[in-house]
């Protein structure tokens, strides 16, 4: 069997970390005696031991390593981080011989990894599915290369392009879009990423708790920008289910699982937005809306993927039209 074989093995190991190992990439790995998968693993929770690592612990120790070749998603770690470099572990086990599928876009790796294994005698073949690969991780290459989060706009309409009725119903139900598999559709997405964006007045007309509730995953960090903080305390944003960034231009200020931030509302909010959460390591941002949100995320072209759930049973007739991202990006 050829390299991509056992690489694409690796890579769908990956993807069972998806939602619980970010701020870090995707990660697995998969090691071969003479055509023979003998081992596997990936990295199953932040924290916790990488890929590379529950490969090479799940290996029947009467297997020498060397007579093995080692595929991995993602460049070795060099540096120390919640847990030890990778590379050490595979020179230390006397791997002859590694084949990588993406070049890791960290600075702290960035080739570092590579270099050290073919400094200790190792063969290293690189770039094996890096088109595969850089799709797994398209999170954490973006938050690296671009220096920001990942953002994926996301919104449900009806067949005639509405996303709400104005003026908004006091009952949500009459203004109700998603479908109840949309809706199974839209936690698991939450679950998936590290956190998730509205906008004030969704907050004060929805009253939303944008948890994981109806599927099994964690809670995403929840961001909502309400400028003069119009957002009463009791509203469900502020429950404590769920870590809540609120930017505003009136404090910064951490208490419990409430973190306000301050920003200049005269200059780019969403680019001063973008640089904090930069800075807070979040790799990922669902933005839920609402209109007005969507619409300068698209005008910007500060996003990379749209989710647009449509309800083809469902006219409004009129109202608050759907973000339109023809003529952008």
């Amino acid at each position: 069997m050829d390299q991509e074989f056992y690489m694409m093995r690796a890579i769908n190991l990956a993807n069972k970390g998806i939602g619980n190992v970010s701020p870090n990439p995707m990660v697995g790995c998969v090691i071969v005696k003479n055509g023979e998968v003998v081992s596997s693993g990936y990295h199953q929770q932040f924290g916790q031991a990488h890929a590379e690592v529950n490969a090479i612990n799940a290996l029947n120790p009467e297997i020498n390593p060397a007579d093995c070749i080692l595929y991995v998603t993602l460049e070795p770690c060099t540096h120390f981080g919640k847990t030890p470099p990778c590379t050490d572990l595979i020179i230390e086990k006397g791997f002859k011989k590694v084949v990588i599928c993406n070049t890791d876009p960290n600075p702290l790796v960035a080739g570092k990894g590579i270099e050290k294994l073919r400094a200790a005698g190792t063969e290293v073949v690189k770039d094996v599915l890096g088109e595969q690969g850089a799709e797994l991780n398209k999170r954490f290459f973006t938050y690296h290369q671009k220096k920001r989060p990942y953002y994926i706009l996301k919104w449900a309409q009806t067949a005639d392009g509405f996303i709400s009725r104005w003026p908004v119903p006091e009952n949500r139900e009459e203004n109700m879009i998603s479908t109840s598999d949309h809706l199974l559709a839209v936690h698991k997405m939450r679950s998936e990423e590290m956190a998730i964006m509205v906008g004030k007045n969704t907050v004060l007309h929805d009253n939303p708790r944008l948890t994981t509730r109806l599927v099994k995953g964690n809670n995403p960090i929840r961001i909502f920008i309400d400028r003069i903080l119009e957002v009463p305390l009791t509203f469900n944003i502020y429950n404590s289910e769920a870590k809540t960034i609120i930017f505003n231009e009136q404090k910064s200020e951490v208490k419990e699982h409430l973190h306000f931030i301050r920003i200049d509302f005269s200059k780019n909010v969403l680019v001063q937005i973008s640089e904090k959460l930069y800075e807070m390591n979040i790799v990922s941002v669902i933005v839920e809306g609402g209109a007005r949100l969507l619409n300068d995320f698209i005008l910007q072209g500060l996003y990379d993927e749209l989710r647009v759930f449509k309800n083809y049973e469902l006219h409004f007739g009129s109202g608050i039209q759907a973000p339109n991202a023809g003529n952008h990006k």
